[in-house]
């Protein structure tokens, strides 16, 4: 079973970049996408014959937002954690597969002066983190998308110039630290321990290019799935967005 997630930055503007030629080549048994930036009825992505697909859009219009698409049609699908304050932008849906729960998730950004850095470590995280654990109880979890955080200084291109910056503060890391603390395997680093392997990168001074990036899209998994964990994947070669497409393979 192959899985993949991608932060499209608006899924209109990456159709226009080869969105679809990237799926098409792939062919994904599911994809999730974030900050799609649209409600469903406003893309027609033209494959209703091979996926179901299933939206969690922001009440704010062009913001935010979630989808998953899936050969397999689940078993149920809820979006949210279920707590109006969090379940307004359309961060979190989840689906239910006859052994394991798929979580796609679009994490709030911490924002310029960290304005929102009390929300995301006292509010939203643990909310996060109780909704996984509590998914757990009941059958093994995999969940993915961008979690806006670099977890570790190898896991971005400047760590000391980054230290007090949305994304690299130790509130947020020490939010993804109890993820892994919960037992959720961070399946990228399960293969790939080296450094200079990114998912995002700004869109200013040709960082791409130069490969000055953050990993902050991931996939985690209940530590029961990881004997089915073939591979995991960054494929930074992708552009159609500032981040690029994060996968695993599942036997």
């Amino acid at each position: 079973m192959k899985l993949i997630s991608w932060n499209v930055n608006g899924i209109r503007a990456c159709v226009k970049k080869g969105f679809l030629e990237f799926i098409d080549a792939q062919d994904p048994d599911v994809f999730c996408l974030q900050e799609t930036k649209a409600k469903p009825e406003q893309v027609d992505l033209g494959l209703d014959l091979t996926y179901r697909h299933f939206w969690n859009s922001a009440e704010k219009a062009g913001y935010s937002g979630t989808a998953i698409y899936s050969k397999e049609e689940p078993i149920e699908v809820f979006n949210g954690l279920g707590i109006p304050e969090h379940d307004t932008e359309g961060r979190v849906i989840t689906a239910e597969y006859p052994d394991f729960y798929l979580v796609t998730v679009y994490t709030p950004n911490s924002k310029e002066e960290l304005k929102r850095l009390d929300y995301r470590e006292n509010e939203w995280d643990p909310a996060f983190l109780e909704h996984v654990t509590g998914l757990e109880e009941r059958k093994p979890v995999i969940f993915c998308g961008d979690l806006n955080v670099a977890h570790q200084e190898i896991d971005i291109a400047r760590p000391k110039a980054n230290e007090r910056t949305a994304g690299f503060t130790i509130e947020e890391r020490q939010g993804f630290d109890r993820m892994i603390e919960a037992g959720f395997i961070d399946t990228f680093r399960e293969f790939e321990k080296g450094p200079d392997h990114y998912s995002w990168w700004s869109y200013r001074a040709n960082a791409r290019a130069k490969n000055i990036g953050w990993r902050i899209d991931y996939f985690l998994i209940s530590p029961e799935l990881r004997p089915r964990l073939k591979n995991a994947w960054i494929m930074p070669e992708v552009h159609g967005s500032d981040h690029c497409p994060v996968g695993i393979e599942i036997g």
